[in-house]
């Protein structure tokens, strides 16, 4: 049985919280293709597998965050509870919690989207760097047209000397 299911599907349930990239419960349990509460529920009962690392909870501030910027999180608005996220690590221990071959090929695929992202960002880090470090090439240069034209100026001022005529001259 194969199952196919788009990078971008992945990527667009992909968040950054406290500085890690991490997919809500709820999102893992519709891409497994089970409940919610039974995904929870086996975390739960193997939780020396989950370190904080792998897993935890959101904060009342960050699922407000989460519910304000994402509109398919409107129905955590009034929820008492908030969700479980889950790193790379984390999602890698589900699929062996879970135990289903479909947990298996889902969670390969969703790693494989972490591993792209973080190269995507490790790109970028890289492509921002070689930009700073041309910026201060450009103006180091700056300054230094900057003197030239200031030079150029100097000269173009007309002076208050009479002009010497060179040469011999008979007067």
């Amino acid at each position: 049985m194969k199952y196919v299911i788009s990078k971008e599907a992945i990527e667009e349930k992909i968040f950054s919280v406290r500085g890690h990239k991490v997919m809500v419960d709820r999102d893992l349990a519709a891409l497994y293709d089970v409940q919610t509460k039974y995904l929870n529920r086996q975390v739960k009962r193997n939780r020396e597998r989950f370190p904080e690392e792998f897993m935890f909870r959101l904060t009342e501030e960050e699922k407000k965050e989460l519910v304000t910027n994402w509109h398919r999180f409107e129905s955590l608005k009034h929820s008492s509870a908030s969700p479980y996220v889950f790193t790379e690590h984390g999602v890698a221990m589900l699929a062996s919690v879970l135990n289903s071959e479909r947990a298996v090929k889902i969670s390969i695929h969703i790693i494989k989207t972490f591993v792209r992202l973080r190269r995507w960002i490790s790109t970028h880090k890289e492509l921002a760097s070689e930009l700073a470090k041309l910026e201060r090439k450009v103006e180091k240069h700056d300054s230094e047209i900057q003197a030239i034209f200031d030079a150029i100026r100097k000269l173009m001022v007309p002076s208050d000397l009479p002009e010497r005529r060179i040469g011999f001259h008979v007067d």
